[in-house]
């Protein structure tokens, strides 16, 4: 028999994620959104409670959450803002590779010194000529002895101006292509990283997005995580994780937009009763709901299978272009629902209808993320049970 209740520890930590949200997070969201603002105060708060690095062991200094638990509590401190809190949760990618393919010495030396601050990391992928063909990366690693030297560029980066570990793509060798591309876990006090300009967004403005420029950084062997040429193969694995984490994310924004959606067919009024007692309006509540239960079906379906070390490549990639889509649809018919009214800079549907935005994009454009899922059903049939 499947059970969907919780544990009592699981109800725990949900409530306290949605205590945290309604009391930090809901009061500035807009103001955040507004100027775009680093949320430093309220990552300083979520550290303390905990709510950090939920999906990083106890002995490396995380909460030690299993998958499931994990974005569950991610839906929740998503839900009035989603560019906090994914500034909250970024270690949850930032990391992947590192607890994937690390040694034990690397990960208590790397990630124990990490948790001890709120800054937490970054996944330096992306470069200007690679983007969905994460394979062509140009940042190079020179090998010299028992240290590499490492020159190249970086964009779009998540807290790439804050994070105190870099976890950076570069390759050894470009003729070899993917099998050339090493991971290595840089601290930021490295000599010779640089940050350059700092995205200026449509949405997800509190989420720090910038570039980074390496010159001649040096780091040891010590730092590469894996062996020459795993780097892709980590990358990948990351992503899929990753990309559960964006599902419960657009679960837990869907659901902030159909919120305020019921609240104003109940409050506002046209021909002389409330606009929810119309049909057309039924119609539209029913499929945002129905949208967001499939979503949050699917984060659950894919974080039991990581917890049960089932590969989920194909399914990670269906669950995140499906529940981004769904997330669009949801907030664009949650500020049509509101009309002007939600139209207007200062809604929250409006603020949240940019935000979603990003994530049909980011962490494999859902183009690249139904590339992934349709390969992977033909290699294999997609199925639980």
């Amino acid at each position: 028999m499947i059970d969907f209740s919780l544990t009592e520890e699981q109800k725990k930590t949900l409530e306290l994620a949605r205590e945290f949200t309604a009391t930090e997070i809901r009061p500035v969201a807009l103001e955040y959104d507004r100027d775009g603002t680093y949320p430093e105060e309220i990552l300083k708060k979520a550290k303390e409670l905990g709510l950090m690095y939920t999906n990083i062991p106890v002995e490396y200094g995380g909460s030690g959450m299993d998958h499931v638990t994990h974005y569950i509590v991610t839906e929740a401190l998503n839900y009035e803002c989603c560019a906090i809190g994914q500034m909250i949760g970024i270690s949850h990618l930032g990391t992947g590779a590192i607890l994937l393919g690390g040694t034990e010495e690397q990960k208590k030396r790397l990630l124990g010194r990490m948790t001890e601050s709120y800054r937490s990391a970054c996944f330096c992928l992306t470069e200007p000529g690679a983007g969905s063909d994460a394979g062509a990366i140009q940042t190079t690693a020179v090998r010299k002895g028992d240290r590499y030297v490492i020159n190249g560029s970086k964009c779009y980066i998540t807290n790439g101006k804050y994070a105190d570990l870099l976890c950076l793509f570069a390759t050894i060798d470009k003729s070899k292509g993917t099998r050339g591309i090493c991971c290595f876990a840089i601290p930021r006090d490295t000599p010779g990283i640089q940050v350059g300009r700092v995205e200026d967004k449509m949405g997800h403005r509190a989420l720090n997005v910038s570039e980074l420029f390496f010159e001649d950084v040096e780091v040891g062997e010590e730092n590469l995580i894996g062996e020459e040429g795993q780097g892709f193969k980590l990358a990948m694995m990351a992503l899929d994780r990753g990309r559960v984490n964006v599902t419960s994310v657009c679960t837990g924004v869907a659901q902030k937009a159909l919120d305020e959606a019921l609240r104003w067919a109940k409050e506002r009024e046209q021909f002389g009763e409330p606009i929810g007692n119309f049909q057309g309006i039924h119609f539209m509540l029913a499929d945002m709901n129905a949208l967001i239960m499939a979503s949050r079906a699917m984060y659950l379906q894919v974080a039991w299978m990581l917890d049960q070390g089932i590969r989920c490549s194909t399914e990670a990639a269906a669950a995140k272009c499906f529940a981004s889509d769904a997330a669009m649809k949801v907030t664009t018919d949650a500020v049509q629902i509101q009309a002007g009214s939600g139209y207007m800079k200062g809604s929250v549907v409006e603020k949240l209808m940019r935000d979603v935005k990003l994530t049909q994009i980011f962490e494999g454009t859902n183009q690249i993320n139904r590339i992934v899922s349709g390969r992977g059903l033909l290699r294999e049939r997609s199925i639980l049970f």
